[in-house]
């Protein structure tokens, strides 16, 4: 059974990856705002903000910019799912012996996929504009670890709008707060110089410890107990949203 699912998912994400291969303007269209974001930051408002670090602002902010570009590449997938539910794919797949699951693993892999290699262009521009680290490979192997158990648990969310959606606008329109969320973190100015009940927020709220993690490690300094907490997060998030995203899937095909 195993070996079955396995094999469907690799047939179908093949499906998957060859719609992406012959559209690349999505992967390109979601690397180039957090390319914009980074240039508006660098060039035109990076000199007025305090850091309170001696660091580059190019450093310092590329975390945050790295978890923007996954929350906007993930609407891709609410899209593509949307659209398949729409077309009557999912029926013609239920006619056949395939796994039921391996479609939404189909989806999830491919979303895994494309966001990584949109992170990988955003911090080749990075490298460009200056981002420098002294990072071990071991410390990039723990960003790139994140970077994934981050992309898992918000693709899974998009698979929940995917599923549950009316209209196409609908099934992207979630991946905007998730977009606006690093903006009210730590990712382009110290929470605090934030105001009071801002500043709680922004402290207490996933992607602050998620970008002070990959911060400290591109910078190679101690994590501390940020590391555990960004953790809990996109584990939580990755479990609560897979078991709805699940639920609805069952629902739907039942």
């Amino acid at each position: 059974m195993t070996s079955h699912v396995l094999s469907d998912t690799r047939v179908l994400t093949g499906r998957s990856l060859r719609h992406i291969l012959r559209s690349p303007d999505t992967i390109i269209t979601t690397a180039v705002t957090p390319i914009a974001l980074m240039l508006l930051f660098v060039y035109v408002l990076g000199g007025a903000i305090n850091t309170g670090s001696d660091e580059s602002y190019i450093n310092y902010m590329l975390p945050g910019i790295l978890l923007i570009t996954i929350a906007s590449g993930i609407a891709y997938t609410a899209y593509r799912l949307f659209l398949d539910m729409q077309g009557g794919i999912f029926e013609r797949f239920q006619s056949m012996p395939i796994a039921r699951s391996s479609v939404l693993w189909a989806h999830v892999i491919t979303s895994l996929v494309s966001n990584l290699v949109s992170v990988a262009i955003v911090i080749g521009v990075a490298l460009l504009m200056g981002f420098r680290t002294g990072a071990s490979l071991g410390a990039w192997l723990g960003v790139a670890g994140i970077l994934v158990l981050f992309t898992l648990a918000l693709t899974w969310l998009a698979v929940i709008a995917g599923l549950s959606a009316k209209t196409v606008d609908g099934a992207s329109a979630f991946s905007y707060p998730l977009i606006f969320l690093p903006f009210i973190s730590s990712a382009f100015v110290p929470t605090g110089t934030m105001p009071g009940p801002v500043a709680w927020f922004a402290e207490n709220q996933p992607v602050t410890s998620i970008v002070n993690s990959i911060r400290s490690l591109f910078a190679q300094q101690p994590i501390g107990t940020e590391l555990w907490v960004a953790l809990a997060w996109c584990v939580g998030i990755l479990v609560v949203a897979y078991a709805f995203a699940i639920a609805i899937y069952r629902k739907k095909i039942s």
